[in-house]
This record gives C-alpha cells, structure tokens and sequence, in this order.
C-alpha cells in the first residue's frame, strides 16, 4: 500500500474512533504530575483497575517525593502488593523519589531525557507523563496500542518502539494524545487481545485483519 492511502485510511479511523469513543482518556486516577509518575509506573503488568486500588490509599499516605523518599524499599513493596512485580517497583519508586528530591527540586521534569534518566522509567511511561502531565503531544504506545495497531495495518514493528515511529508518520501531531487514549479503550472493548469482536467492530471495513473482510480487498 502507498503511504497517501494509508495516511487516508488512518485518518478514516482516526474519524471513527473520535466518533465512538470522544471523551476517551486514562483510566488512573492521579491528582498531580508525581502521583501520575508513581501510578504510571504501577501500571507496568497491572491493570489500571488494580493501580487505582493501590493508590486509593497509597496517596492518602504518601503524597510528595520526600514521602516516598525516606521509605524503605521493603515498606513501600508492602503497599503496593495488589500490583504485579511490586517489589522491583518499589525499589524504582523510592530511587525516583530520591531523585527528584535530589536533582529536581521534588519537581517531576517535564523533558523527556530527564524522566528516561529515572529508574524504571522507559518510553512509554514518559509519553504517558509528558502528554496527560504536561500537555505535550506524544504518542505513548503501551500492549493495547501496539496490538491493535498491529491488526488494524497502521504498523508493523515487532516491537513498541517500532509501532511508535510507524505511528508517527500516519498519525498528525495534535491528534496523537486522543489516539492512545481511543485506541487503548477500543482494544479493551471490542479489539481484545484473545479473541476481537470483528462482527460488531465499527472499524471492520478498514481492517486487513477482519476474517470476514471480503476476498481481494486491498489494505
């Protein structure tokens, strides 16, 4: 396929899922921009649902990088077990916290070399923040976007990393906050990881992985 048809077929689904899913945004529930670090780093193998029953009281007891930064790693893993690999993130939490304690002034940076520089802190958790913390246009892609990206023909990288720089060519600059947001809430209900609901998928025509796509169809 030629790269203006498939910027044309991105922007029909770019269409669609502004149309079904307009008020898409982030499921975790945070209050500033280091309660939105600490729950972005919970969320790695967890589910939002289980980071917001953590920090529901984790924040009424630790609210500031100086509360965290004086915690144990052992403490803090106890009040974080409902959230999967509690204990290396607990670990991370606390050398975050310390850091920023230390180098920042208790400021989450709003750059992104300087949040990657944080323990436990990849790409995809600094897109995360630099976009929903910071207004900044980035495209964070997580196991949802990567997957459904994937199926829907607008990237193919093996990797997320790869699907992020194929995502970036088809999808324009002030649109890319809303697409994370809209393709996370169509992989969790309609495009699931084990078994997608194609037959009631509006976004079916426009896609190459749609079993009942007609034959000769051309993505």
């Amino acid at each position: 396929m030629s790269q203006l048809k498939k910027n044309r077929r991105a922007a029909e689904i770019l269409k669609k899922l502004a149309e079904h899913y307009p008020d898409a945004t982030t499921a975790l529930n945070f209050s500033n921009e280091f309660e939105l670090l600490v729950s972005v780093v919970l969320s790695a193998q967890s589910t939002d649902k289980q980071v917001n029953q953590v920090t529901r009281e984790l924040f009424q007891k630790y609210r500031t990088p100086e509360d965290f930064a004086v915690l144990a790693p052992e403490e803090l893993a106890e009040e974080i077990k409902g959230c999967g690999l509690y204990r290396n993130k607990a670990v991370f939490l606390v050398q975050i916290a310390k850091q920023l304690v230390s180098d920042y002034n208790s400021r989450v940076p709003a750059n992104r070399q300087q949040l990657e520089a944080l323990p436990g802190v990849g790409r995809k958790t600094a897109n995360v923040v630099l976009s929903l913390a910071f207004g900044q246009d980035t495209l964070a892609v997580d196991t949802h976007v990567h997957r459904v990206a994937a199926r829907l023909g607008l990237a193919s990288g093996k990797n997320t990393l790869q699907t992020e720089k194929e995502l970036l060519d088809v999808i324009p600059l002030l649109q890319r906050k809303d697409f994370h947001h809209r393709l996370i809430t169509h992989g969790r209900k309609l495009c699931k990881a084990r078994k997608p609901l194609c037959s009631s998928c509006f976004l079916s025509d426009l896609c190459p992985s749609n079993p009942l796509q007609p034959p000769g169809s051309v993505f």
